[in-house]
Formats: structure tokens, sequence, C-alpha cells
């Protein structure tokens, strides 16, 4: 008969009381203070350089978006040095408006920068969009397949990451030559298609090339996610019966997913500055211009227009960032911060009282669901429940 032990007994002193810990004494917190300090001393260099670079570029740019740029007057045709402008280039830049000859605005005519603010908008979101899902699915599927145990695993993974380490412009070129109407492509596939000199084929070209680069990034960020799952809790769905795509459905995809909203929450952002690929392949022609693009190519006629627009392709990426995370990506970040449940916490509703306790070693409800519950609960992991239910609510498996 299996008996609890109770808490091991603290030895007494030799004066006969029990020997307790000291409480924390004014030395300690004077130790944690001077720690704290220590700290901001060494993150001191840090947050300095990361101002020069970072904060200081997005205030001047915000305070140049206000000024108008120095240039001839249209109306005297004399140089003029700019001066305060107040919203007039962020009107510009959203109603697509021109200064005209005689003073105000008008309508940019087709072809001008100012008319191709909302086209380029929609450029980026379609790349984004489409370039995201692409990376995510075989960023996925290379991952499931480099965490598996075969022969030359690590040669393989070493091999995947060659196209990402390769720099962007390289990149572009590499595949500039493939899709040139003699390149490889048109002779692999029997076709005559100029792919940088239409619309729909020159877009193509840019989600392939991207896609093709930046997999890798992907993979490695979900395969670091697949690696943190302990091989007991596949064990303990196989004893449950569970098949294979049961297994990906109720194990990996659930246990994976912080990983893979944080690799494609970094792809999302990245892929909105999208730049050097389609200006090097296209060169933003056939309407495949981003705001990156676009940015650029305003600077080159005046400053102040383009730090305007350059806040406002900051503030559409920081708005895509907030969504994603405080609708999107924050209920399954703070399921999986949830604490990991203890023994007891599985119970199930018809369990009686004394089932609380530490249950002894070959018992006859161990005995009827075999080894299953056990490896659960060596897992450690919240989601899985010993006996029939692999996740909270989730499906039973025979």
């Amino acid at each position: 008969m299996a008996t609890e032990l109770g808490p091991t007994p603290v030895k007494p002193a030799s004066g006969g009381t029990p020997l307790h810990h000291a409480p924390k004494g004014v030395g300690e917190d004077n130790k944690i203070l001077s720690q704290g300090k220590w700290a901001s001393w060494l993150l001191a260099p840090t947050i300095i350089a990361l101002a020069i670079v970072i904060v200081y570029p997005i205030i001047s740019a915000i305070i140049m978006s206000f000024q108008k740029d120095a240039g001839l007057d249209p109306a005297t045709g004399l140089f003029t040095a700019g001066g305060a402008a107040g919203v007039q280039n962020y009107v510009n830049w959203l109603a697509q408006q021109c200064s005209a000859a005689g003073g105000g605005t008008v309508a940019c005519p087709p072809g001008t920068l100012g008319a191709q603010f909302w086209s380029a908008t929609a450029t980026t979101f379609f790349f984004t969009v489409v370039t995201v899902a692409f990376e995510t699915v075989l960023g996925f599927w290379m991952a499931m397949i480099m965490a598996r145990e075969f022969k030359g695993r690590s040669l393989v993974r070493a091999a995947v990451l060659v196209p990402w380490a390769i720099p962007t412009a390289v990149t572009a070129k590499l595949w500039l030559f493939i899709f040139a109407f003699e390149g490889i492509a048109n002779k692999l596939f029997n076709t005559t298609i100029l792919w940088t000199g239409s619309e729909w084929p020159a877009k193509w070209a840019v989600i392939i090339a991207d896609t093709w680069k930046t997999t890798p990034f992907m993979a490695l960020l979900i395969l670091a996610g697949l690696q943190m799952i302990p091989a007991e809790v596949y064990e303990a769905a196989k004893v449950d019966g569970a098949t294979a795509w049961q297994r990906f459905r109720l194990i990996t995809l659930p246990l994976v997913k912080p990983a893979l909203m944080v690799a494609i929450l970094f792809r999302t952002l990245d892929a909105l500055r999208m730049f050097d690929l389609p200006y090097i392949l296209t060169g933003g022609a056939n309407n495949t211009t981003t705001l990156s693009i676009l940015v650029i190519n305003q600077i080159r006629q005046g400053f102040n227009a383009a730090a305007a627009l350059s806040t406002i392709t900051f503030i559409i990426i920081f708005l895509v960032a907030f969504i994603f995370v405080r609708f999107l990506g924050a209920t399954w970040w703070n399921k999986a911060e949830q604490p990991v449940r203890g023994r007891n916490d599985h119970r199930h509703s018809h369990d009686p009282p004394h089932a609380a306790g530490p249950r002894p070693q070959g018992s006859a409800e161990q005995g009827k669901v075999g080894a299953g519950p056990d490896l659960c609960q060596r897992s450690g992991d919240p989601h899985l429940v010993p006996g029939s239910r692999l996740l909270d609510g989730g499906d039973s498996l025979p």
C-alpha cells in the first residue's frame, strides 16, 4: 500500500530551535539596486546608438514634411527658399494633387510621381500578401523536412540557407538574367513571355524572386519553433491512436503558432519596405512601383515632399504591425505563455475527490490507458490531457 510522504522536517540547530532563513536585509536590497544601475550603464550605449540612427532621422523627417521644397516659384519664376507648408505635402500625396503654374494645386497628370501614390500602395500590399503567403507555406514545409532525423541533415540545412545569404542586389540580377527574353525561364517552358516588359509577368517575376530568396528565413524561424516541441508529445499522441494529420493539426500547428506568428510579423514588415528587388529587376516599371521606390524617386525632386511620403509609409507599417500584434497575434502568444498545469489540473470531472493526491504507480487507472498519459505529463505541455483529449476543448482521438 502506497503511503504519502509529508514534508521533510527541518533539522534543529544546536540550541534546539529549527533553522530559518534570515529575512532579506538592506545589504541585499542595495546589491539589487547596484546591479540595476550597472545594467543601465551597459544598455546606455545601445540606447544612444538607436536614438541617433532611428529616433533622430524619424523626427527630422517629420519636421521636414511640414515644410515646402525650395525651388522656382511657378507664379513669379523666381527661386524661393521654401517655408512652412502645414499639412499640404500630406494632402498632395493622399489627394494626388500637384502644384499649378498659377498657384494652388491641380490633379496630378498620369505618369507623374504624385499620381502614383495609391497605385504604389496597392502594389506594395499585393506584393506583401502574396509573397508572405507563399513563403509561409513553403517555409513551413521546408522546416518540417529539416526537423526530421535523416542522414546529411546538417548539410541540407546549410544548403537551404544559401539563397537567404545572397545579397538582394545579386539575387535581383540573377533573376533578371533568368527572366530575360532569351533567358532560362522562356527556354525551359518554351515560351516568349516578356517577364519584365508587361505588368503581370513583371509582378510575378518579383514575387518568384522574393519567394526564392526569403523562404529560407521563414523556414529557419519555424524550425526553431518545431524543435521546442518535445518528442514525448508525439509519442503520447501515437499511443492514443492519432493519425499523422491529427498530430499536425492538434499538436504541431498549435504549439508552433507563437514562432509562426513572429516569423509572419517580421516578414510582413520587411515586405512592406520592399525596394531593392523590384527596383533592380523591373526599375519600378509596369506598375511594380512600391512605396519605397516612390520615396526614392521623389527625393530627386524634393526632400520635403519625400519626407512626407516616407512618414506616411512609416505610419502604414506601424499600423499594420499594431493591428497584427493587437488583434491577430496577442491571443496565440498569451496562450503560449500560460503556466504549465500539473497532474492534478488534468483530472476529469468524474474523478473521485481522493484522485487529487499522488497516485501509486501501476494503479488500475493507469493500466487502462497505457503509457500515453505518463508521456503527456512528462512533456509538461499545457494543451495535452491524459486519456482521450489532446487539446483543451479539442477533438477526441480514438
